[in-house]
């Protein structure tokens, strides 16, 4: 069973340790969280220009689609608003800033009908975020920029929150993604043959939840859940933003959810900054993470 909690006036502790159970969090839009989507609406405007980006889609070639998002995500991720904006919803929500660490924000699109699904628009399979060398105490932050609608939102599976699922993390090494793979998304338009941990065994997908927030709204869950791309059937792109956090004394003493099949190497801890100063996550805390990731496998 998953729980859902709506607009939740628990403490971050608490919350945290109800996250790292299986548990998720919506609330309604703050002020942070709608300048932020306010930033994001403006870039996309400029990127498509006359077209409207939910159905520019239909307009467009598919190559010259992923080439204008090849532009506009990292324009996004690298504005200066966004480092301000992040840590505003955060304290908006009940964060720590001198405790709770993120990583940059993403911004995401799902495009209709099976029109880009790889590369610079991958739709995700089934999967956990610690496949992928997240650490385990690792939060997902996910809020839609446009309406969503239950076709074109994500799904949580959450009968394998704490149920093993064969799959391909071991072959994982976040390094090597970094070294190899990341910077080519662009490229796969017509298909993804980039190695990317995923279930090596039929997964039911139902029962699943899929939670519809509204513009601005936030979505909390574990990096631990199991989740996937809903097959987006709306006839609309849809465009979110999502960003993960760390809180320091969790990192620290190993608080999080439990590891029931990852079995990556490397950690994405050194992507962390600190929501009050900007100041990068301790190196020694990744060095730890990446030995200990390496003993579990050994």
């Amino acid at each position: 069973m998953t729980t859902v909690f709506s607009n939740s006036v628990v403490d971050d502790d608490t919350r945290r340790g109800l996250l790292y159970e299986g548990k998720v969090f919506t609330y309604s839009a703050t002020p942070a969280s709608k300048e932020l989507v306010g930033l994001a609406q403006r870039l996309i405007a400029e990127a498509f220009g006359d077209h409207d980006p939910q159905t520019a889609q239909f307009d467009m070639p598919v190559e010259e689609f992923a080439a204008l998002l090849a532009g506009l995500k990292p324009r996004f991720i690298h504005h200066p608003r966004c480092k301000e904006l992040l840590p505003a919803v955060l304290e908006e929500l009940g964060c720590s800033l001198d405790r709770t660490y993120f990583d940059v924000p993403r911004l995401r699109t799902s495009t209709s009908d099976d029109y880009l699904t790889s590369g610079i628009s991958y739709a995700f399979h089934p999967h956990r975020d610690c496949w992928y060398s997240a650490p385990f105490n690792q939060l997902n932050w996910w809020i839609p920029i446009y309406p969503v609608v239950p076709e074109n939102v994500m799904a949580f599976h959450p009968q394998y929150f704490d149920r093993p699922v064969r799959n391909g993390s071991a072959r994982y090494d976040y390094a090597e993604w970094n070294r190899t793979s990341r910077l080519s998304a662009a490229r796969h338009v017509r298909s993804d043959t980039r190695e990317q941990p995923r279930p090596e065994e039929p997964v039911e997908l139902d029962p699943q939840v899929r939670v519809v927030p509204e513009p601005g709204g936030v979505m909390l869950f574990s990096g631990a859940q199991l989740h996937s791309t809903v097959p987006n059937t709306s006839g609309r792109t849809r465009f979110s933003i999502d960003f993960r956090t760390v809180n320091i004394d969790d990192v620290r003493a190993r608080r999080g959810a439990a590891n029931v099949d990852a079995a990556c190497t490397g950690t994405t801890l050194r992507d962390f900054v600190r929501c009050s100063d900007l100041d990068p996550m301790p190196e020694r805390l990744a060095l730890e993470y990446e030995a200990e990731a390496l003993a579990r496998v050994s």
